[in-house]
């Protein structure tokens, strides 16, 4: 049965990628059953509070699937997951996959309005999610969401330490009895692999999430061709430092580690001393990560203290990387480096183990599964010729047929041959190797994280002192960009830097939406048609930056 605001994939595209084995013809829950079953005794998941054999994984899956069964959350029901890089992410996730229910990934730091919003879309009947997590305290921000979306019925509190609120996640895996007629039920509850997994949200340009939403066999093809770029085997250690809830940790770490049967771990911190203890600990041999973290780890004056030689590979994606980067993390940490490109929707490109520093540092690869088309295209929507510009595009089997419940969105979004318009303007050489050269859509990359500049706009135009305001990103060799806004100030305003930043807290602005740098001039300049110049404003910007 097919789901209201998802767009399927055409009748002959679906037969052609399953007849051609393109998709493997799994679910989430087969991969998770193939590993338990074959290797029921190895260590398939450390975190920082304990250890777990893939058997001791399976038995608390299954638990957690029956308690959730118990609890009247059927299949195609929507549910929230809202995690840190805690070992509990993995058994609630795999949980859902067994009752067929549908997972929207969050993470630690979305807030009321992006849950509300993505909660009006999918309609939830239940939210796994910390009792505190640092600073957060969730209990009121579970408190406003249930205001609006009274269909949640269902909340589970993960590391509630005495007795909450709310029922705690450990609760529910005891209470659960592994009887057969329970197992039984659980089998019969399995998804078809062509139907939808789970929705992964994304930056939008209004500055609420889009919600990407994936089915099993085309996320799993990414977490194939994601594993064959840099050979996974069952003898790799993983960690994943990203997010949870980002594609970078599903595709190149949790997926990875679960199809290869590999040795996975999590790791909650993004210190780079922690993250180099961990590498030692626990002899990790692939990373998949940001430039950000990247560049924190390779820059430190004492790296040399620690036992990094098990490391034998790092992805590197999210944000654009430097040549100086990719070539010291190479020089530092004596390991492949895999230059990357990706996006929750699935168009993903990557270097390979053998190319030259001169392919890794000057371009994010090839295509990562052989069987999408990805290609450059001019404002016609004409292919261009090798070493030209345009926007790269992609369609296949690894790529999403849409946003949720966005039809008006999706039009613009595609083009009328099915391609998905990434947004990314990018050249190609004669090889396939691709150079992203800069954006389309007015989203700023920082470290990874997709922020909308018309939102950080809209708050700073309610200013009462503000008479007009455009953000552009800032180039950072370590982020790759940061957040820079231009102000126009009202007659006889001077309001600080300091004020606006507690002005925008105030009405509700998230940390990653804070101008970082704020310009005053006297007008803002306009292209030939009245619009706002952000090429302009991108140059000057560069330029005091030098």
């Amino acid at each position: 049965m097919a789901i209201e605001g998802f767009t399927e994939y055409a009748k002959e595209d679906r037969e052609k990628y399953n007849r051609l084995r393109w998709w493997l013809g799994l679910t989430w829950g087969d991969l998770f059953d193939k590993a338990t079953d074959i290797y029921p005794d190895k260590i398939g998941l450390v975190d920082g509070t304990g250890r777990w054999t893939y058997g001791q994984l399976r038995e608390k899956v299954d638990r957690l699937a029956i308690s959730l069964m118990k609890r009247g959350i059927k299949p195609k029901d929507w549910v929230l997951l809202q995690f840190p890089n805690w070992h509990e992410y993995i058994i609630s996730f795999f949980a859902m996959q067994e009752i067929g229910a549908l997972t929207l990934l969050l993470i630690p730091r979305h807030n009321q309005s992006e849950i509300n919003h993505l909660c009006a879309l999918t309609k939830p009947v239940a939210w796994i999610v910390p009792k505190q997590y640092g600073k957060i305290d969730y209990e009121p921000i579970i408190d406003d969401v249930l205001k609006e979306n009274p269909q949640i019925k269902t909340i589970i509190q993960i590391r509630t330490g005495k007795k909450g609120k709310y029922p705690s996640l450990d609760e529910l895996i005891e209470e659960a009895e592994l009887t057969p007629e329970n197992l039984k039920a659980l089998e019969e509850r399995r998804p078809d692999p062509d139907e939808v997994s789970h929705i992964m949200p994304t930056g939008g340009t209004t500055g609420l999430p889009k919600a990407s939403v994936r089915t099993h066999n085309c996320y799993i093809c990414n977490v194939e061709y994601h594993s064959r770029v840099w050979e996974i085997t069952s003898n790799d250690t993983l960690m994943v430092v990203t997010p949870v809830g980002h594609s970078m940790a599903m595709h190149w770490g949790i997926g990875a580690a679960f199809l290869n049967f590999s040795k996975l771990v999590l790791l909650d911190s993004t210190q780079p001393e922690d993250i180099c203890e961990w590498i030692q600990k626990e002899r990790v041999t692939a990373i998949p990560s940001v430039p950000a973290l990247i560049a924190r780890i390779i820059n430190m004056e004492d790296i040399e203290k620690y036992d990094l030689s098990s490391l034998k590979k790092i992805s590197v994606g999210g944000a654009p990387s430097t040549p100086e980067l990719l070539r010291g993390a190479y020089e530092k940490l004596k390991c492949i480096v895999i230059n990357g490109f990706g996006s929750s929707e699935g168009t993903n490109t990557a270097t390979r183990p053998g190319d030259s520093m001169d392919i890794i540092c000057n371009s994010v690869g090839r295509k990562a599964c052989p069987h999408d088309i990805i290609k450059i295209i001019d404002d016609s929507g004409i292919e261009v010729p090798p070493g030209v510009e345009g926007e790269l595009v992609s369609k296949g089997p690894g790529i999403f047929t849409g946003y949720f419940k966005s039809q008006e969105e999706n039009k613009e979004t595609f083009t009328v041959d099915g391609f998905f318009k990434t947004g990314d303007k990018a050249r190609k050489d004669e090889f396939g190797n691709i150079t992203i050269t800069g954006r389309i859509k007015d989203i700023i990359n920082r470290g990874g994280e997709k922020i909308s500049a018309l939102e950080i706009e809209h708050r700073l135009s309610a200013h009462p002192q503000i008479q007009e305001a455009a953000v552009v990103g800032m180039p950072d060799k370590i982020l790759g960009e940061r957040i820079c806004a231009y102000v126009v100030l009202r007659s006889g305003e001077k309001p600080t830097f300091d004020s606006i930043i507690a002005f925008l807290k105030a009405n509700g602005a998230s940390v990653q939406q804070l101008p970082e740098r704020i310009e005053f001039i006297e007008s803002l300049p306009a292209t030939k048609v009245g619009k706002v110049d952000k090429k302009a404003l991108r140059e000057d910007i560069k330029k005091r930056l030098e």
